[in-house]
């Protein structure tokens, strides 16, 4: 067995996953991205060189199945990062059951299964687990109800599994971005209207990228950064917390 640590990348096939998942391989970490398109995470393995999987994250026994397959392969987990997530701009009473279930399923419980089974496993030797939550779930955007209620929970989460786990070293952070220029907000970047509007938001003028997400997730994964749990970190040009001058 190999003494490099093992990185998983749920939601690894993403533009924020994918850019976290190429840091960690020029890290030289045993990387594993994970995602439910088997044709997109093949492509990611294929341009790392890495190992991959498909689960679908909202589903519990695929996800704790995934973690002891890869405990039973590399019989370490050393990091894992959740940056699975979605996007529904709807106001409450045009939102559906059907639309909310799925905001809920597919950004919140999804990291709750992925922080249990990681704390299942990480309890004898300790780990690192980020997750991610939203600008939105900092201060009310119009339209955001669903997502910033699922991404207000990935906070609570955060603090309370901190708490429950340091004393076993399981350390557990969150990143909050504002919005992303990736595939799953192209509906937004790639009209020119919603995007100057969005851009207008940004107390820095301008939308982040993934690659700029993905510095921070690997910042918190850095060995010399091992003092830190428990705290959200706002990557969103000013957006949870300035209001710039006019």
């Amino acid at each position: 067995m190999s003494d490099r640590p093992v990185s998983i990348i749920f939601g690894g096939s993403g533009g924020i996953g994918s850019a976290v998942a190429r840091l960690r391989c020029q890290q030289n970490d045993q990387v594993v991205v994970v995602g439910r398109s088997q044709e997109k995470v093949e492509a990611v393995g294929a341009e790392l060189n890495c190992s991959i999987m498909v689960c679908d994250v909202t589903q519990s026994s695929q996800v704790e199945s995934c973690f002891e397959q890869i405990l039973s392969k590399y019989n370490r987990i050393d990091q894992v990062v959740h940056a699975v997530g979605s996007i529904l701009l709807k106001p409450i009473h045009l939102t559906t059951d059907r639309e909310w279930q799925e905001v809920m399923d597919l950004n919140l419980n999804s990291a709750f299964f992925v922080v249990r089974s990681a704390c299942k496993h990480m309890q004898a030797k300790g780990g690192n687990i980020v997750l991610f939550s939203s600008a939105a779930a900092r201060l009310g955007l119009a339209n955001h109800e669903a997502i910033a209620a699922a991404k207000s929970g990935i906070i609570g989460l955060t603090l309370s599994v901190a708490a429950t786990y340091a004393n076993r070293n399981i350390r557990i952070n969150a990143v909050a971005p504002g919005l992303t220029k990736t595939a799953l907000s192209s509906r937004i970047t790639g009209n020119e209207a919603s995007l100057k509007v969005s851009q207008g938001m940004h107390p820095l003028g301008r939308i982040g990228g993934a690659d700029e997400i993905a510095r921070m997730v690997d910042f918190l994964m850095q060995p010399d950064n091992n003092w830190i749990t428990g705290q959200i970190f706002g990557v969103d040009g000013g957006l949870g917390t300035v209001r710039s001058r006019t």
